[in-house]
């Protein structure tokens, strides 16, 4: 139940909580119109989050289908490096991915 509700709780939020919001705009507010993506690292992003899932498969098979200890801090090591990795995108680290914050003082 665990590993269904890491991975089904990620693709309902991409589906339906980005995902309804932006058809309506496109569809029935403002047909034919674009929504504009402000981050350059969605990329970097979408590849760890895929490779995430990857891995947890992977890890989870090898681990022969159960739960225990040895998995849990696997995996709490994975998310460590995921969130390092996540961090150092939006500080630009690995290159200008992010455009500068709103320069106003509100």
């Amino acid at each position: 139940m665990a590993v269904s509700n890491a991975i089904g709780s990620n693709v309902f939020d991409i589906l339906l909580c980005l995902g309804l919001p932006w058809f309506i705009k496109t569809a029935i507010t403002e047909p034919g119109s674009v929504i504009p993506v402000e981050s350059r690292g969605l990329t970097y992003s979408t590849i760890s989050l895929f490779s995430t899932v990857i891995f947890l498969i992977v890890a989870t098979h090898l681990n022969g289908w159960k739960l225990d200890k040895k998995y849990g801090i696997i995996l709490l090591i994975w998310y460590l490096i995921f969130m390092i990795f996540a961090s150092l995108y939006e500080l630009n680290v690995f290159g200008y991915l992010n455009p500068p914050e709103c320069p106003s003082p509100y």
